[in-house]
């Protein structure tokens, strides 16, 4: 996912970022209202994660600015605060979820793919692409019983296939899932993604279900051939 972390906590900034990053989403950040408003400005987010008190104000301020545009990017808000108050201010205001501070990284890891799969409409977190399962809870690939071993990245971007499965996906839309703005994809950063995702489901013996659309991107399709048996020759 491409997320952006709003959090004037540096210790806490820097910790979150890198275990966002090792999970394979794209991560930028920022430390106050100001900053934050200026890269909404100019960038789109999947998730936004928002700490309630900045130094430049109260963080819901954006989410208010946010949802007064029209702007529906999903919302999590961090706060030191626990109250019952506090929590329903957030959710009133178009805030998507709430996280009490502090807590654990895989909860919000949790709550982050909850939301994301909320938003494209998938109540469960298992997706089928013909024989493979895609287990977004676990972040894995597997084809029965055998586990496809993908990098966070290339799990992140099989991931976002999947949940299209059937569409032509954009190189500019897939680029901007899997990188944040401080890491500029070299011009054939996804082929080679594709081609090391295609390698490993070779290597286990499943029908490549990668259809290229040239100059456009690619598609993941929702019924993949099935691998050939003697029986069927």
């Amino acid at each position: 996912m491409r997320l952006l972390l709003i959090e004037d906590s540096q210790r806490l900034l820097e910790s979150l970022t890198e275990g966002l990053s090792r999970a394979g989403h794209a991560v930028d950040t920022a430390a106050s209202i100001e900053r934050a408003e200026a890269i909404l400005a100019r960038q789109s987010f999947e998730i936004i994660i928002l700490d309630r008190w900045l130094p430049d104000g109260d963080g819901l301020e954006i989410l208010d600015r946010l949802r007064a545009a029209g702007d529906e990017t999903h919302v999590l808000v961090l706060t030191a605060r626990d109250t019952i108050n506090d929590r329903v201010t957030g959710l009133r205001r178009g805030a998507d979820d709430y996280l009490i501070k502090p807590f654990a990284f895989d909860e919000l890891l949790a709550r982050l793919d909850t939301i994301y799969r909320r938003s494209q409409r998938r109540p469960g977190p298992t997706l089928r692409i013909g024989a493979l399962s895609v287990d977004t809870a676990t972040r894995s690939v597997s084809h029965g019983d055998v586990r496809i071993e993908l990098t966070a990245r290339e799990y992140a971007l099989f991931e976002f296939l999947a949940f299209r499965a059937g569409e032509v996906v954009t190189r500019r839309d897939l680029e901007h899932h899997l990188y944040n703005a401080q890491s500029a994809p070299t011009s054939n950063a996804i082929d080679r993604l594709i081609c090391a995702i295609r390698a490993k489901l070779n290597d286990a013996d499943v029908p490549d279900p990668i259809r290229t659309r040239r100059g456009i991107g690619y598609a993941l399709a929702s019924d993949p051939p099935r691998a050939s048996t003697g029986a069927d020759a």
